[in-house]
C-alpha cells in the first residue's frame, strides 16, 4: 500500500488517482499506524512552507515521516513535499524543515534588466528537465528534456549536489528532482505532467 500523507494541504486526491490509474493501492491518511505499515510513503504539497510544517506538527507526523525515511522505506516528495525535506526555508522569514536533506529553500530573484527581468514569479507551467542521474529508477522511460508541470516561487539548494537527479532552467539552473538512496522528490507535479509525469508515479509504485 502507498500511503499519501494528509496534513491538511495539497492536491492529495489527484496524486491518489495517479497511482490508482496503474492499479496501485493508495490511501490518503494521517494515521500513524497506516503510515508506518505502508510499503511506500508520499508527501505531496502546495502552499506555504511554514503552514505545511505546522500542519505536520499539529498531527504529530514529523517524527513518523523521518522514522519511515530512515527505515529505508521508499519515499516520494512532490513540490512542497520536496522543500519540506530540507534544513530550512526562507519563505516569509526563516523556518526549520524536516532536515533530511542538508540545504535550503530560497526564492527566485530576478534582476530588472535582461532576460531574467521578464521572467514571472511564480514559475508556472511547462518546463523541461535535464537528467543528471539517468540511472534514477523513477526516470525509467523518461527522456532527457522531457517537459513537466511546475508551480512554485521557491526552489531548493542542496549542500551536496550529488543528490540532484534533474535540473531545470528558469533564470537560474535549479534542482528540479533529487534522489538519495530511498528518497525521491520532485519540484514539478508528476500527477499533472501527463505521460512522463505519470511514468514517474508508475516507476515509484513499481519499486
Amino acid at each position: 500500500m502507498i500511503a499519501i500523507v494528509d496534513y491538511g494541504m495539497g492536491n492529495l486526491r489527484s496524486v491518489e488517482k495517479g497511482f490508482e490509474r496503474f492499479g496501485f493501492k493508495a490511501r490518503v491518511t494521517d494515521n500513524h499506524k497506516e503510515l508506518e505499515s505502508a510499503d511506500k510513503l508520499v508527501l505531496p504539497g502546495v502552499g506555504a512552507f511554514q503552514d505545511a510544517m505546522d500542519g505536520l506538527k499539529q498531527r504529530g507526523l514529523t517524527d513518523t515521516i523521518v522514522d519511515c525515511i530512515k527505515s529505508g522505506k521508499p519515499f516520494l516528495g512532490i513540490c512542497l513535499g520536496l522543500q519540506l525535506l530540507f534544513s530550512r526555508s526562507y519563505e516569509d522569514g526563516e523556518h526549520t524543515g524536516l532536515g533530511i536533506i542538508p540545504g535550503e529553500v530560497v526564492r527566485f530573484k530576478f534582476s530588472g534588466n535582461g532576460t531574467n527581468g521578464k521572467l514571472k514569479i511564480p514559475h508556472m507551467g511547462w518546463n523541461n528537465i535535464n537528467l543528471r542521474k539517468p540511472d534514477n529508477p523513477l526516470l525509467k522511460n523518461v527522456p532527457d528534456n522531457a517537459f513537466m508541470y511546475f508551480v512554485h516561487s521557491y526552489y531548493v539548494r542542496p549542500e551536496d549536489n550529488r543528490v540532484v537527479a534533474t535540473e531545470t532552467e528558469y533564470g537560474v539552473r535549479f534542482a528540479s528532482m533529487i534522489w538519495d538512496k530511498n528518497i525521491f522528490a520532485s519540484q514539478f507535479h508528476p500527477e499533472k505532467s501527463q505521460k512522463y509525469g505519470l511514468a514517474i508515479l508508475k516507476n515509484f509504485g513499481d519499486l
